[in-house]
């Protein structure tokens, strides 16, 4: 009978061990739970952590700016990608993983949107560029005025390729105007953007160039700048691309460039407010 009850004994004890097992491991998956749900669900809710900008070689400096700056009080990366604004419509039309556009002009966004690949209502004016020609620090050739490019020694003129860089449309737009596009068009060099064409002048591929005011810092070489009455207005539109995955940060992105504070940046970068779309 003792023996009995010693056996009993110690299944009980084996059942309670069991039991406080089993309610230990139901304690710390009640404990676990919970936070590798929240952790699922934050991760489904968490915001794209990046996103992809195809900017106009033109907003260079200014745009790194603005993404940092956005980047701070989002958290949101911004990747930017500079080219000609032809050659980045084109590669948007392609299918290129871009999630807004900043082109130099208007008409290529407003191509976009015609043809579906922008999201609607994003399409807006965010800058008035101005045009200058620069001469490069330590250059030999003392240019006072535009006409001064006729001279002999000035033998290479750099400018973005008209064809698909705004800027070097107004840049012909400007000679034309001053009645000596036909003189100085054998001396001029092209560059793929505005970028290209200030890497010429600054190696002494060209003796001067026509840049936007944004790409010229305080103190780098002399410019001369042009009148806008020599060319039509620079101004430039952004779009957000239809086909992004991050159409929430795209558009505050768009937001913050359009804001009082993007603006801001702009205007210390050479741009002006554009006129409303």
């Amino acid at each position: 009978m003792e023996k009995d009850t010693a056996r009993l004994n110690l299944f009980e004890l084996q059942d309670a061990c069991i039991w406080k097992d089993a309610r230990i491991v139901l304690a710390i998956t009640l404990i676990f739970f919970p936070a590798c749900h929240a952790r699922t669900a934050s991760n489904r809710a968490k915001p794209p952590s990046e996103i992809v900008v195809a900017a106009a070689a033109n907003l260079t400096d200014a745009f790194q700016e603005l993404g940092n700056r956005f980047s701070d009080r989002t958290g949101v990366r911004v990747i930017l990608s500079f080219g000609g604004t032809a050659d980045l419509a084109k590669q948007i039309e392609n299918g290129a993983p871009f999630d807004i556009f900043a082109a130099a002009d208007t008409a290529h966004v407003e191509a976009l949107e015609q043809k579906g690949l922008l999201t609607p209502g994003t399409r807006a004016l965010y800058a008035r560029g101005s045009l200058l020609l620069w001469i490069p620090s330590g250059s030999t050739i003392d240019l006072e005025k535009v006409e001064d490019l006729k001279r002999k020694e000035v033998e290479r003129i750099a400018i973005a390729k008209p064809d698909i860089a705004p800027y070097g449309q107004a840049a012909v737009e400007v000679l034309r105007a001053l009645k000596m596009w036909d003189q100085v068009e054998p001396k001029v060099v092209y560059g793929m953007n505005v970028s290209q064409v200030k890497q010429f002048v600054s190696s002494g591929n060209a003796e001067a160039g026509f840049l936007p005011r944004a790409l010229v810092k305080p103190g780098e070489g002399k410019y001369i700048e042009i009148g806008e009455e020599l060319h039509r207005p620079i101004d430039q539109a952004l779009g957000v691309i239809k086909s992004s995955n991050n159409q929430d940060a795209a558009r505050r992105f768009a937001d913050f460039v359009l804001s009082s504070e993007g603006q801001t940046i702009l205007r210390e970068y050479g741009y002006k407010q554009p006129p409303p779309l």
